[in-house]
């Protein structure tokens, strides 16, 4: 019973978090799960959401990023690497640490299935300059 409420307050702050940064970057994240695995990580499935026009905002997390566009098309822009164009069924990876960004493209909002293997404590993600 307890780890069930645990749970259920993880998975809570873990949303409030993802709304607070949908609301300062206009990405909308949709928590799926999230599994405390490995060891000092958390491991979250999440949606992404970008609207047509829209940015994430530059930001970073705390441990690698991987993810596959469900729908649309975006710019991914990581620092020291040349801008990727990405489509409905193409996957992508982001380091650890990496400031990026992602822009939707064309006239069309763009969603990601996004998996976040990030530090156990730390937020998902962090604005950066």
């Amino acid at each position: 019973m307890n780890k069930k409420i645990v749970i259920g307050l993880a998975v809570a702050s873990f949303t409030f978090a993802g709304i607070a940064i949908a609301q300062q970057s206009g990405i909308k994240r949709t928590p799926l799960q999230k599994v405390d695995f490995p060891a000092g990580y958390n491991t979250i499935t999440a949606i992404a959401e970008i609207p047509a026009g829209g940015a994430a905002g530059r930001h970073t997390h705390p441990g690698a990023e991987t993810g596959y566009v469900l729908e649309g098309e975006l710019e991914l822009l990581i620092d020291g690497q040349p801008p990727k164009k990405l489509k409905a069924g193409d996957s992508y990876q982001i380091p650890e640490g990496a400031v990026h960004d992602a822009k939707a493209g064309g006239d069309k909002p763009m969603k990601v299935l996004g998996v976040y293997v990030v530090k156990a404590g730390e937020p998902l993600a962090k604005p950066a300059p």
